[in-house]
C-alpha cells in the first residue's frame, strides 16, 4: 500500500505542469500540510483517494483541489514524511500535520538501488493535476504518460575537479569568470525529490547558492551593477574564514527593456515525447508569450530528423497565434540539434533588432544525435554566431538521458544562461519572475581577480565555480570570453581562507626557490586589507572593458554577527559540499547546514529558501538510513 501511495505523489511531482478541469458539478477541497513545529510544508503531493487528482501545496504550505464528493479522503505524503490519510469536507480548511520519518527513506532508497542496478527508472501512473495553488492564473495541458519510456539511464555529467587551495605567498592571485546560472540547483532538487541521491558531478555549488535572490543595494554610480563583501568565520572549519563577495545588476521594469526579437528553438525529437519534456516545453513557452510585448516578436523553429520554421517572426500582441503555433508541436523522431541551432541563428540575425534583445531560447534534453551533434562541433558553430550579437538561453528539460555537459558547454559558449525546468513553478521563476535577468543582458563578459595580501592571507580557496576559472592574464584580455550578467540578476561567491598562523593539512610546505625570493612588502604588512578585488565588464553592445575596484579590509565579525546573506549562503556551500562529498567539508554535517539555514531565512516571500531547508532534512534522513542498513 505505502509504494503505491509513495508512486503516486512522485507521479504527481513529475506531473507538475499538468492543469485539472472538471467538467462535472465539483467542490473545493482546501487546506494547510505544516510540519510538527508548525512550520509550513512546500511542494507536498495531496491526492483524492480513488482518484488520479491531485495538488501540490504552495509556499505557505496551502493547497487546494477540486472533488467530486462533498467529503472525500485525502492521500498525503511526501518523500522523508510518513504518508496519512485525512477525510476532508468542502466550506471547511483542513490542517494536516506530516512527521518526519527515517521508514519511507528506507523504501525509496531500496527501490533506487534496485532501479540502479537494471539502469531503469522507477516507473510512474498516470495522474492529472489541479495547479491552481502552485501556479495561480496559469491554465496547463492534461497529458499521457508516454509508452517508449528509455529502461536505461544515459545522463551525461562532467567531472568536477574541486577547487584546491593555493598559497597565497605562491599564488596571490584568482581569476573567474562570473555564473548566472542556476541549473544544478533545480537538477539536484529533481534527484531529491524523488528519493536519489544527484550525482557528485550534478553539484555545482556556484549554482546553488545563486540560485536564491539576496537583494543586494542597487548601484547608485554609473556602473551597471552594485559590489558587496562580508568576512566572517568558516562553519565548517572554525579556524578559517570565509570571504562573501555579492554582485547585483541594475533591476529595469519589464516595460522599460528594450525590443525583444525571440526565436524559440524547440526540440521535438522522439526523445522529448516524455510528459515532463515537450508538454513542459509547451507550457513553458506559454508563459513566456503572456510576457511579451506589442515591440517584442517571437518565431519558433523547431528540429528533428531535420529543422524547420513553424512560426515566422510575430508581433508579441499576436499571443493567440504565438500559443496555436506552440500546441501544434508534436514529437517524433532522431535529433538534429545542430541544423536546428543553424536555422534559429538565421531566424534571428534576419528579424535582428539594432539596440534590441536578440535571443534564441533553446528548450531540449541536450539528446542530440544526428548531423552536426559533438560537443566540440556545436560549440564552435555558437561560438561563431555569438558574433552576430545574437545571444543564448538553454533551457532543459527531462530525465533518465538528460545531457547537462552538452547544455552547460553551448550556455557558456553562446554568451548565454542555462536553466533546468522540472516543473512548471521553475518556468515561471525562470521566464516569468525573472524575465529580464534570464532574457536581457546588462553587462557582459564579467570577470573577477582577487589579489590577497600573503601578510595576513596564508591560503585560499574558491568555491565552486570549477568550469569559470581563467588564466590571470585572461583578465586584461577583452578577447577572452566569460560570463554575462541580467537585469535584476545577483552573482555570489564565496572564498574560504586559512589566516596566517593556522597549521592547515590543505597546503604544501612553502619551500624556498633556488632562483627568486617571495618577500612580502613593508606597506603589507602594516595594512589592514585583507584582499583587493577587481571587476572587468563589458556594455552588451561593446568590444572594449570597463574596470572596477574595490577593497576588503580585514575586519571579520563572528558568524552568529552575520548578515542572513553571508550565513545563507554558507549554509547552502556547507549543503553541496556534503551532496559532492568533498574533501574540504571539515566538520560539516546536514543538521548543522540545516540550523544555519533556517536562522538566516530571512523573509523568503516566494518560499525557496524553505525548501531548500526541506530538502536538508530530507537528505539527512537519508544519510540515517543508509547508515542504519549498514
Amino acid at each position: 500500500m505505502f509504494q503505491k501511495n509513495l508512486f503516486l505523489a512522485l507521479s504527481v511531482l513529475v506531473l507538475a505542469f499538468v492543469n485539472f478541469r472538471e467538467t462535472d458539478k465539483s467542490f473545493e477541497i482546501k487546506g494547510k500540510v505544516i510540519d510538527v513545529a508548525g512550520q509550513p510544508l512546500i511542494g507536498v503531493t495531496v491526492v483524492l483517494k480513488g482518484h488520479n487528482t491531485g495538488a501540490v501545496t504552495d509556499a505557505s504550505g496551502a493547497f487546494k483541489l477540486n472533488s467530486p464528493d462533498s467529503c472525500t479522503t485525502l492521500t498525503v505524503g511526501y518523500v522523508g514524511y510518513g504518508n496519512q490519510e485525512v477525510k476532508a469536507c468542502a466550506g471547511k480548511s483542513v490542517s494536516i500535520t506530516l512527521v518526519a520519518s527515517v521508514e519511507p527513506l528506507k523504501e525509496v532508497i531500496s527501490m533506487d538501488r534496485k532501479a540502479e542496478e537494471r539502469r531503469e527508472p522507477m516507473s510512474m501512473p498516470k495522474v492529472k493535476r489541479d495547479m491552481s495553488m502552485a501556479s495561480p492564473g496559469i491554465v496547463g495541458y492534461a497529458t499521457k504518460m508516454p509508452t517508449n519510456q528509455p529502461n536505461f539511464n544515459t545522463e551525461d555529467y562532467d567531472r568536477i575537479q574541486e577547487n584546491r587551495f593555493h598559497r597565497a605567498t605562491q599564488e596571490p592571485q584568482s581569476t573567474f569568470s562570473i555564473d548566472v546560472d542556476a541549473a544544478s540547483y533545480s537538477n539536484l532538487r529533481r534527484f531529491i525529490n524523488n528519493g536519489q541521491r544527484p550525482p557528485e558531478d550534478a553539484v555545482r555549488i556556484e549554482e546553488m547558492i545563486n540560485y536564491f535572490d539576496y537583494e543586494y543595494p542597487e548601484p547608485t554610480d554609473k556602473h551597471p551593477f552594485s559590489i558587496t563583501t562580508e568576512v566572517s568565520d568558516c562553519p565548517w572549519q572554525p579556524k578559517h574564514r570565509l570571504v562573501h563577495i555579492g554582485l547585483q545588476g541594475k533591476h529595469t521594469p519589464v516595460e522599460n527593456l528594450p525590443a525583444a526579437n525571440l526565436v524559440f528553438l524547440v526540440d521535438v525529437s522522439g526523445s522529448m515525447s516524455a510528459a515532463n519534456k515537450l508538454p513542459l516545453v509547451q507550457a513553458s513557452y506559454k508563459l513566456l508569450a503572456e510576457q511579451l510585448r506589442p515591440q517584442d516578436r517571437v518565431a519558433i523553429v523547431v528540429y528533428a530528423g531535420a529543422a524547420g520554421l513553424v512560426l515566422e517572426s510575430t508581433t508579441g500582441n499576436n499571443k493567440t497565434k504565438i500559443k496555436e503555433a506552440i500546441d501544434k508541436l508534436q514529437a517524433g523522431g532522431s535529433t538534429a540539434g545542430g541544423e536546428g541551432i543553424l536555422l534559429a541563428y538565421k531566424t534571428a540575425k534576419e528579424n535582428f533588432i539594432k539596440g534590441g534583445n536578440n535571443r534564441v531560447i533553446l528548450a531540449s534534453d541536450g539528446d542530440f544525435n544526428v548531423g552536426v551533434s559533438s560537443d566540440g562541433e556545436l560549440v564552435r558553430i555558437i561560438e561563431e554566431e555569438r558574433k552576430s550579437g545574437v545571444y543564448l538561453t538553454i533551457l532543459g528539460y527531462g530525465m533518465g538521458n538528460y545531457k547537462d555537459n552538452k547544455m552547460q558547454k553551448l550556455a557558456d559558449s553562446g554568451n548565454g544562461n542555462h536553466a533546468y525546468i522540472d516543473n512548471l513553478d521553475e518556468a515561471r521563476r525562470v521566464l516569468v519572475s525573472e524575465f529580464g535577468g534570464t532574457m536581457y543582458t546588462i553587462a557582459k563578459d564579467v570577470k573577477l581577480q582577487l589579489e590577497f595580501n600573503p601578510a595576513v592571507v596564508q591560503g585560499y580557496r574558491l568555491i565552486g565555480y570549477e568550469n569559470r576559472v581563467l588564466n590571470n592574464a585572461d583578465f586584461d584580455d577583452d578577447k577572452k570570453d566569460a560570463g554575462e550578467l541580467g537585469a535584476g540578476h545577483s552573482v555570489t561567491a564565496l572564498y574560504e581562507i586559512i589566516p596566517v598562523g593556522v597549521e592547515s593539512k590543505f597546503l604544501a610546505a612553502d619551500k624556498d626557490l633556488k632562483y627568486q625570493e617571495r618577500d612580502i612588502k613593508a606597506s603589507a604588512k602594516r595594512s589592514e586589507e585583507l584582499l583587493t578585488v577587481k571587476f572587468r565588464y563589458k556594455a552588451p553592445d561593446a568590444d572594449a572593458s570597463q574596470l572596477m575596484e574595490d577593497v576588503v579590509v580585514d575586519k571579520a565579525v563572528s558568524l552568529g554577527k552575520s548578515s542572513d546573506n553571508f550565513r545563507w549562503s554558507a549554509a547552502v556551500a556547507t549543503f553541496g559540499m556534503l551532496l559532492r562529498n568533498s574533501e574540504f567539508k571539515g566538520e560539516a554535517t546536514y543538521d548543522q547546514a540545516r540550523k544555519l539555514a533556517a536562522g538566516a531565512r530571512g523573509k523568503d516571500t516566494e518560499g525557496y529558501r524553505a525548501e531548500m531547508i526541506r530538502l536538508m532534512e530530507t537528505v539527512g534522513l537519508m544519510g540515517k538510513t543508509e547508515t542504519a542498513e549498514k
